[in-house]
This record gives C-alpha cells, sequence and structure tokens, in this order.
C-alpha cells in the first residue's frame, strides 16, 4: 500500500484479497511465520502496497489520510493475545468501507499505513445500517487480523459486539458518507484457526462507507470474505 489508494477505492476488492490471502495461508502454512500476499508484510519481501525500508514510496505512505475532512480515526482497547490500546489519528490511517449483502448492512475496515506495531487490520460488519441512517444498538462483526502472520480473529458473527451509538454524514462523492461510530465487545474474537483470542472491549471510530462499491464476497459468519466459520468448515 505504498502508493496513495483513492479515497472512494473499490473496497470489497482489497478486503478481500487481503483476507483471502491470510486465510489460505492458515490453511496451508499453519506452520509458516508469516506469509507473502497484498496488504501483508514479510521481511524481506516487497509487496504490493507494503512499504520496506528503503522504499521510494514510503513517503507516499506516510502520506494516507483516513477522510479528506481530517476527522477520521480508529480508537479501540485489546487485550488478549494481543495487547494494544489503538489510538490512529486520520493521518496515517487507511479506513474504507463499503455496503455488504449477508447479512444486509456495512462493512469498515482501518489500517495504518506503515509502520504501526502491531501493524493490525480491523474489519467491522455492522448488521441493518442503510445509507444515511443513524443506528443503535447496532449489531458488529468483528474481524482482527495481525498482517505479515496467519493470525486472524473473529467474533464469527454480531451477537458478542455492539454499536451503541451510529451517525452518517454525506460526502462529496456520490453514495459516500462519513460513519461514526462507538461500540464495545463483551465476548472475544476466538482465532480463526489454532487457539487464542482477543477482546476488543471498546472501540470508536469515524471511517468512510461507499454506497456504490459491490459487494462481491460475504460469508454468514465473518466480515471478512474467504474466511471459513466453523459451520463452514
Amino acid at each position: 500500500m505504498c502508493e496513495m489508494i483513492p479515497l472512494i477505492p473499490r473496497t470489497g476488492v482489497l478486503v478481500t484479497a487481503l483476507i483471502l490471502a491470510a486465510a489460505a495461508a492458515t490453511a496451508d502454512e499453519a506452520d509458516a511465520p508469516s506469509v507473502s500476499s497484498p496488504g501483508m508484510a514479510t521481511p524481506g519481501v516487497t509487496t504490493p502496497g507494503v512499504a520496506t525500508p528503503g522504499s521510494s514510496s514510503t513517503a507516499a505512505a506516510a502520506t494516507a489520510a483516513c477522510l479528506p475532512s481530517g476527522d477520521g480515526y480508529l480508537r479501540a482497547r485489546v487485550a488478549g493475545a494481543i495487547d494494544a490500546k489503538i489510538d490512529w489519528p486520520n493521518s496515517g490511517t487507511r479506513c474504507q468501507g463499503e455496503s455488504k449483502s449477508a447479512p444486509p448492512g456495512v462493512r469498515l475496515s482501518f489500517q495504518r499505513a506503515a509502520g504501526s506495531k502491531p501493524d493490525l487490520l480491523f474489519v467491522f460488519g455492522l448488521t441493518g445500517v442503510r445509507p444515511g441512517q443513524p443506528g443503535h444498538a447496532v449489531g458488529a462483526n468483528l474481524t482482527v487480523i495481525v498482517q505479515g502472520t496467519n493470525k486472524i480473529f473473529g467474533t464469527l458473527g454480531d451477537s458478542r459486539c455492539t454499536v451503541d451509538t451510529l451517525m452518517q454524514k454525506p460526502l462529496q462523492a456520490a453514495g459516500a458518507y462519513r460513519v461514526e461510530a462507538r461500540g464495545f465487545c463483551t465476548q472475544p474474537a476466538h482465532a480463526v484457526r489454532g487457539n487464542g483470542a482477543v477482546l476488543v472491549s471498546t472501540f470508536e471510530f469515524a471511517g468512510l462507507v461507499n454506497y456504490e462499491t459491490d459487494d462481491r464476497l460475504d460469508t454468514a459468519g465473518v466480515d471478512a470474505p474467504g474466511v471459513a466459520t466453523p459451520a463452514q468448515q
């Protein structure tokens, strides 16, 4: 992700590629320390969209921004297999979002452009959210990926996390909205393969949803295309 990503990208393709690659790694390379895939850094390997030391596009990655208005962010408290206090401002954070069909709602993703430790990708799948409408007590499906590894944690449904409040503000591009939400999880997200779990006790974010993008791949239990739920395995 060294090059600038358009502010209104076709997010389904990007998020799908990231997680399909990670899921394939868990199935085929469970013992491997890392995977090489789009958006996932592997030591010594240059992958599409990943800045490496000395890369001429490192500076461009550093200029990434969540929202053109300058008020995007992600804050979260993560404990368990990952212990981190996330406080990502607009600058240096990539946020993307789209509508989804199974179940109907929206999917938003957040990650740092470069240099974040741990290097995490958060994917929030929110049920029942419609263009421009506010929300309360919204079910949230959460997936956390440790990029550059085969570690994927998912709630496998929207019953473990809840969005207290959600507000939307239209942006200049057709079908694009600034979505601001605050919520919590009462139960952890478990490792999709292997052992371990993470609890995101609280989270709040302001990011982008483009309702004009295609929703190509959804799974019933995980808002991370390509990751199989126990019922599907």
